[in-house]
């Protein structure tokens, strides 16, 4: 996974054409969080045969400090990532956290129906390196509206 990082940040590189995707206002706010962009650029449509429409590619890292969240959004791409540093508690739209530890990998799959919110429960900060692969003219995420079902800690 990590060789697979290393040659989209270079592939990126070669394509980039600079300029950050800008957040979008939130439904629910994010605290807590940073987030570098270590390398982005756009693969246009036809370039390579196994991403005929074209998509946008992001390579950050993410840091979540202890108590902070991403506040609940979505992707309208695919985005893989790695957990550097300490522990990911990540519900889904059915509010069911996912604990992600150290090394190990998560993958969000794209689209609405897979809102979901990064939180850091513990008292370490939470390190992501994380792979964005969006279709073209979309942003990074999109934010949601918490569901129902979300009781965060007071």
């Amino acid at each position: 996974m990590k060789h697979l990082l290393r040659g989209l940040v270079g592939l990126v590189a070669v394509l980039s054409i600079g300029g950050l995707v800008p957040a979008v206002a939130g439904a629910t706010p994010s605290s807590g969080i940073s987030a570098v962009t270590l390398a982005e650029g756009d693969i246009p449509a036809g370039l390579l045969p196994f991403v005929p429409d074209g998509v946008h590619v992001a390579v950050r890292e993410i840091t979540i400090e202890p108590g902070g969240t991403t506040g609940w959004h979505y992707h309208d791409g695919d985005l893989v990532g790695l957990v550097r540093a300490g522990t990911l508690t990540h519900p889904g739209a059915d509010c069911k956290p996912v604990i992600y530890n150290t090394g190990q990998i998560i993958r969000e799959p794209h689209g609405q129906a897979n809102t979901h919110v990064g939180r850091n429960l513990g008292s370490t900060p939470v390190i992501l390196d994380v792979l964005y692969l969006i279709p073209l003219g979309k942003p990074l995420f999109e934010d949601a509206p918490a569901p129902g079902c979300d009781t965060p800690a007071s």
